[in-house]
Order: structure tokens, then sequence, then C-alpha cells
């Protein structure tokens, strides 16, 4: 087995191939364009994968598809994840190109979940597959770069063992649809925008739902999909007659998301279910499959379901089933026409931001109003609570170092008002220690937004605590 080498002189496909049919125990590691994959196979088989690509911000959207049939993955606990296991930007520059000596710390996060009996084993093993599906879609698209085999981490605990050849197979028609919305449509992370025009009535498109062209304000068509509880496949053959007509207009991925590999290139094999989908017949691929019966849907790749071994006890995990969920054979026929009144509705949030600096009020502002959010602005602290109970916000935004007041003071007397009890209220910040987060979760913060910031990470955060 070769171990390292570049992609001029092997394919992604024909790389993850030779390593499944050798039946090896390594972690793939790949770097390609800034951007770096790694898949971690035992025996053949696949047990996870990620890129360096925001694997938080991909582990959040995969879990609130799931919290939809599961209570106990409530915003709170996945909150809680994120201040336990997401490493800051200075722990992720240092290990970014360092060898593989520990497991990802989204995957702690998830053995985590199971654990802490949030998640059952058979839960855990359908998170891990959708996850690594999305991560091996742009794994196939890459075209250069190099790669490495390395060991797996010591003492990586095995949640399942996925089927690498059918996953394969998955992404790639996966991706020969993704193409054939090109060249209109050329990456799940571009950001639709609906202009209001007179050809956007044209008789000939079909109609969108309401409460989706409230979304479309700086969100990418993936996490559009999360938040309209639909197959982005399917949102994205919804929006692609409005975009050819040009109704809808789509901007690039925002960055670090403009450095994944573009949807462009084809593949040879197409699927006899991918046919189906583009002839309107199947209306489920991808979308969270029934875990009743092992392999009853084309998306289920399950195998081996592995139990924590840390414990005896544990080996008893509740095995949950999950139901499908649903989409509606047609889902331009329940949707409402969307005239100009409902491009110019109210705007859907209101967000109070607390700062001493006006310099950081103005840039928030101007980040979110673009995207119209309704902004209040507090540049006096010590007035800051009767302020936002005259607004009654849907977020808070709250500087945590002010002159004359403390920010972790301030964000426990805003708890203490029975009004804000459940309403966000996001830390930002220059301190990135870990005490920090500790004590912003002590006094009830939901969030940390960690100065500099740039818009996708304060779109981010909207998206995980309002969408």
């Amino acid at each position: 087995m070769i171990n390292s080498g570049t992609f001029t002189q092997l394919s992604p496909q024909s790389l993850l191939r030779q390593l499944i049919n050798s039946s090896d125990s390594a972690c793939l590691q790949v770097l390609s364009h800034t951007v770096s994959w790694s898949i971690y196979l035992e025996q053949g088989k696949i047990t996870y994968a990620t890129h360096s690509v925001e694997p938080f911000d991909r582990l959040e959207r995969h879990l609130r598809r799931l919290s939809q049939q599961i209570p106990l993955i409530t915003s709170e606990i996945r909150v809680q994840l994120r201040l336990m296991f997401e490493p800051d930007w200075q722990t992720q520059l240092t290990e970014k190109h360092s060898n593989v000596s520990n497991q990802p710390p989204e995957y702690q996060a998830i053995y985590w979940l199971v654990m802490q009996k949030h998640l059952g084993s058979t839960q855990a093993a359908v998170l891990i597959q959708e996850l690594g599906k999305e991560v091996i879609e742009s794994f196939l698209l890459i075209k250069e770069g190099t790669y490495e085999l390395t060991e797996l981490p010591d003492k990586m605990p095995r949640i399942c063992r996925l089927d690498g050849e059918k996953i394969m197979g998955y992404c790639q028609g996966r991706l020969q649809i993704w193409q054939s919305f090109s060249p209109q449509i050329s990456s799940p992370y571009q950001r639709p925008y609906l202009l209001i025009a007179s050809k956007f009535h044209h008789k000939n498109l079909p109609e969108i739902q309401q409460n989706l062209t409230n979304w479309m304000k700086g969100f990418s068509l993936r996490h559009l999909a999360v938040i309209m509880n639909q197959d982005e496949v399917l949102l994205a053959r919804t929006l692609y007659p409005h975009i050819v007509k040009g109704s809808i207009i789509l901007h690039e991925p925002d960055p670090p998301f403009d450095k994944l590999p573009k949807t462009f290139e084809g593949f040879s094999e197409l699927p006899k279910y991918i046919t189906e989908f583009l002839n309107g017949q199947l209306v489920d691929l991808g979308v969270l499959p029934n875990t009743n019966t092992k392999n009853e849907h084309p998306g289920i790749f399950e195998e081996d379901v592995a139990l924590p071994q840390r414990s005896p006890e544990n080996s008893a995990l509740p095995r949950e089933n999950l139901q499908q969920f649903k989409i509606p054979n047609n889902i331009e026929t329940a949707a409402q026409k969307v005239t100009t009144a409902t491009v110019t509705a109210k705007k859907t949030y209101k967000i109070v931001s607390v700062d001493d600096s006006p310099t950081i009020l103005k840039e928030i502002s101007r980040l979110l109003e673009d995207e119209k959010f309704s902004v209040v602005t507090i540049n006096e602290p010590l007035k800051a609570v009767m302020s936002i109970i005259r607004h009654k916000p849907d977020l808070i935004l709250l500087d945590l170092n002010m002159a004359g007041i403390d920010g972790y003071e301030l964000c426990r007397i805003i708890r203490n008002n029975s009004m804000f009890k459940a309403t966000p209220i996001i830390f930002v910040t220059g301190n990135k220690g870990i005490i920090d987060k500790v004590k912003a979760r002590f006094v009830g913060a939901s969030g940390y937004l960690t100065k500099p910031f740039t818009r996708a990470e304060l779109l981010k955060m909207v998206f995980n605590h309002l969408a």
C-alpha cells in the first residue's frame, strides 16, 4: 500500500476504493487548497469522515435534523457540545498540519452524546453516516492535492462501520444531480436572494413557500434546507427555475465554505434511484432513514453498529428507531404564492447588540441589516437592561468587557428577568480561554462569538439560535 502521494497519480475515488478493498485500518489524510479531509477506516470499513471546513457547523446541521425526532437533542445540548468540544481557531491552526494523534473533537462530541444517553447507538450511527456522506461527496470532487496514510488514533471508540463502496455510489449519484443544475448552481453553499421583479410572477414557474422567502437572507442552500427540513437537492430543484429566470440570484459561498471544491464535474455512473429522483418519482432521497430494517432504503449503508465499550452497562444502550422525515410528493403544491408583499414583509427577528464600542456596533448593524434583520444598538451598558425590556429582542449580542459593568453580571441580570429566560444571549468578546467559556455557561450565555468575527460567523450564530 502506498502511504503518501499526490492526486496527479491517483484519483480520490480510486484511492478510497483501494483502501476499502484492501481491508486496511488507517486514517487517510488529504490536503487540497488549504482544506484537509480525514477518513478513518477499520478493516476497509469507514468509521468516520470529516474535513476542516466548519466541522461543528456540519454537526450542528445534522443534529438539528435529528432533534426534530429526538427530544433529548435540545438547543441547550447543542450549545453545550460546542462549548465543551469545539476548539478555538488557535488550536485548529496548530493541529491543522499535525499528525493525527487524537480523535476529531466533533467525534468526541458524538461519543459524549451516546455516553450521556442523549443519543442511542443506532441514532449515533445514522448521524455519523449522514456526516460521512456529506464529507465524502466533497472529497470525490478533489482534483489536485496530497494524501498520506497514518495510524488510527489511539483508543478511538468505534460507534459504527460503514460500507464505503455504497457510500461512494450514493455520493456519485448526488453529484450527478448537482451537476444537472450547473452552471447556475455550483455549490450547496451558494446563497440565494430573491429579487422583486415582474418576471418573478411568470405563470410557468413553480411557486415558492412564503417561509422560505423569509429566510433568503444570507443562508446557504445547505443551511436553508435544514431550516425548512427539506432535502437540499429537493430545495435546489425547487429554486432552480427561478434562478434560471433571474427571479433568484445566487451569491458565492461565504468564507471558509468557498474553499470547498465546486460541483461541476460529472460521474459516469448514474444509479437507478437517482434517475427516478430526476424524474420526480423519488422524493425522500438522502432524508434521515427509518432504522427499523437495515438497508431498506438506498440511502442507508449502516453496518456493524458498535456499542460503546467504556463499561459493561453501556453495552445495553437502547437502539431507538427513527421515523423518516416527511417530504410532500410535490413541495410546490402546498406552497403559498409569493408576492411583492411577501418579499417586503416585516423583518423576521429583532436583535439587540450591547457594546460600548461604536465601531463594533456599526459593524454588527451593517452585517445584519444587510440581511434584513432588525438591529437595535445600545452603547450605554448601564442602561442596557431597561432598553432590552423595552425592545423585547429575539436575540441579544452582549460585549463581555465594557466600561462600568461586567458582561457576566449583565447577562445574569438579564437572565433573572422571566421575559428572557429562553432568549439567546451571545457573548461577543476577544477572550478565547476555556475558563471564560465555562463562566459564560454558568451565567446563562447561549453562545460565544470571538472578535474579530466575520459575517459568516455572525450569521452562523443566528442560524444556531434563531432559525
